[in-house]
């Protein structure tokens, strides 16, 4: 089944395939959420099946949303889909946009509509093992430092928003005692 997703081209907002998408570096529409506990973040090892950036790991749920589907609406529908909870109390941080290499020729150039919300401390995760294939909550401060040991093993996408948009997504000093 083909995806078709938001994307500009030639300055127009058209549905593309998604595969295509990322094979033309088209730049496109896209959600992130970022599910806290506290001063935890939840972070998803994407599934080894996925077609880019598998066994990588990465913020709470990240997707595109379908044709004229609204970023709120697929937010809550993708951390269903993935990660196998119901929230739909979500805070929209801001629109960012980033350009990133994804491996084997294909570039994510995302306008992305980033959200965040405070979990319960039971909130139940049962993810897809189709996108998903573990699943942890991380200090802040430890999600900084393991990005900057380790930064292979985190998706492009997630070490630019802790680079560059840290303090958009989670506010003036998030995670400091």
């Amino acid at each position: 089944m083909k995806i078709m997703i938001p994307a500009w081209v030639d300055g127009v907002l058209t549905p593309v395939e998604k595969l295509e998408v990322h094979k033309r570096g088209l730049r496109h529409k896209a959600i992130s959420v970022f599910i806290l506990r506290g001063t935890e973040v939840l972070l998803q090892r994407r599934a080894l099946e996925k077609y880019h950036t598998p066994g990588l790991w990465a913020n709470s749920c990240c997707t595109h949303p379908a044709w004229e589907e609204p970023s709120d609406e697929c937010a809550i529908r993708r951390l269903g889909e993935e990660l196998g909870v119901e929230i739909t109390d979500l805070d929209f941080r801001e629109t960012l946009e980033y350009r990133a290499d994804v491996g084997d020729s294909l570039t994510e150039y995302e306008v992305v509509d980033v959200f965040i919300t405070q979990a319960d401390s039971d909130l139940r995760i049962s993810p897809n093992p189709k996108e998903v294939m573990d699943f942890e909550w991380v200090e802040y401060a430890d999600l900084q430092k393991r990005i900057t040991d380790t930064p292979d093993v985190f998706t492009p996408w997630l070490r630019i928003y802790m680079a560059d948009f840290a303090e958009t997504i989670f506010g003036a000093g998030f995670g400091t005692t």
